[in-house]
């Protein structure tokens, strides 16, 4: 009976301690006896809250002088998941939510570097020399350097969180104007990946970097036959990887095309569509006060594709190139409508005169409505019957079958 005694005594000693051994913070240490003391006789009489304070205002949230860090995913890629119970059902992955992407990408099919002629007088591109500096002589007389202006081979990529290479997608290509580079124009001021984000279609955007920030429209690599093929074909391995499924490539490379052309755009827009090499899956061109030349062949592609659309929107500066061209193409039997109120439909040739007050500088963000290539993409989604924009399998003559 005494040795059970003892036994309880001990057992009692040990429960006390663990018990203490809880109630303060380091349980690691020895406890030190004073300050249990201080613990046990402050615990009498105090209530829930005076035991546990609700948080001070500036305890929560940071001052003026201070901020929250941001937790980006690698703050987190060293902690361990959580445990899941064992389960003989398939498991989903779960999905990540993606965000807007938009990218530079270098290419080497994009329009420069070129080392090739110009078609215009068929004498090489690099016409001026400085030693072992090359460079161009424009046609209005300025010399633009290689190194400096025709050397930057990156492309503006864009792929709207929604888009799905799974179903029926279209390729917006834009041809940005004089004097412009991609990030400062294209994507800050101009707001083309922010415009096919806001239409709410399935598509992605290429803008090629063409002549930096100068007053030069030249084509570069897309003056050569099968150059544009050439540019699609490396953007579609790029946008497959980008989007995490390489095997979306051979998708991204039968997906319809739509060209938009802003002012000196015209020039790489009408070569691409005379001798790129897949002008049968461009489903639509879209030129922004761009008819600065080049008619032919912007009426023989209309002529050959009465299944995609045309559109011109032009101020004053571009209105006697675009009467010639509207002139053009009804001697050619091809109904031509002014304005943008009726629906788009496959085979619409569109022309429309903006008010005097809309400015070239403005005219991607501004034209006949706000946010043009918006408007577009909306309208083509919408049309009936529709302007097919599903990817199919291409044939021996390189057509892409809608289905």
């Amino acid at each position: 009976m005494r040795s059970v005694r003892q036994g309880l005594r001990l057992w009692w000693r040990a429960a006390s301690a663990l018990a203490i051994c809880l109630s303060v913070t380091h349980c690691g240490k020895a406890p030190n006896p004073e300050a249990l003391a201080a613990n046990a006789s402050t615990a009498q009489g105090l209530t829930f809250d005076d035991r546990f304070p609700v948080p001070e205002f500036s305890d929560r949230f940071p001052s003026a002088q201070e901020s929250f860090r941001l937790h980006m995913p690698s703050d987190f890629a060293s902690k361990p998941a959580p445990s899941q119970i064992a389960s003989l059902e398939p498991q989903r992955p779960e999905r990540r939510q993606r965000e807007d992407l938009t990218t530079l990408v270098s290419m080497k099919s994009s329009a420069f570097p070129y080392f090739g002629n110009n078609p215009a007088s068929d004498a090489p591109f690099l016409n001026v020399s400085n030693g072992e500096r090359r460079g161009h002589r424009s046609f209005s007389g300025r010399v633009y350097w290689q190194d400096q202006t025709y050397n930057d081979s990156r492309v503006l990529v864009h792929v709207p969180e929604q888009f799905d290479v799974r179903k029926p997608g279209v390729i917006v290509v834009f041809f940005h104007g004089n004097g412009a580079t991609l990030e400062r124009d294209v994507r800050d001021r101009q707001l083309v990946p922010q415009q096919i984000t806001a239409a709410g279609v399935n598509a992605v955007l290429l803008a090629p970097q063409m002549a930096v920030d100068a007053a030069d429209s030249s084509a570069g690599k897309f003056w050569q036959p099968g150059g544009f093929k050439r540019f699609m074909d490396e953007a579609a391995a790029s946008l497959a990887r980008l989007t995490g499924d390489p095997a979306s490539a051979k998708t991204f490379a039968g997906m319809p095309i739509v060209i938009v052309g802003y002012s000196g755009g015209f020039l790489p827009t009408a070569w691409s569509l005379e001798v790129g090499g897949i002008s049968d899956r461009v489903r639509g061109v879209v030129l922004l006060d761009a008819v600065y030349g080049q008619l032919d062949k912007f009426a023989n592609w209309i002529e050959r594709n009465r299944s995609g659309f045309f559109i011109s929107s032009y101020t004053r500066y571009t209105a006697r190139h675009d009467q010639e061209l509207m002139t053009m193409l009804r001697n050619r039997g091809i109904e031509v409508s002014e304005g943008m109120d009726r629906p788009l439909r496959p085979g619409s040739v569109v022309f429309v005169e903006t008010d005097e007050g809309i400015t070239h500088r403005d005219y991607v963000t501004q034209a006949w409505t706000r946010q043009p290539i918006k408007d577009v993409l909306m309208k083509m989604a919408a049309a009936q019957p529709p302007i097919r924009i599903a990817a199919g399998a291409q044939d021996s003559s390189n057509r892409v079958s809608s289905r």
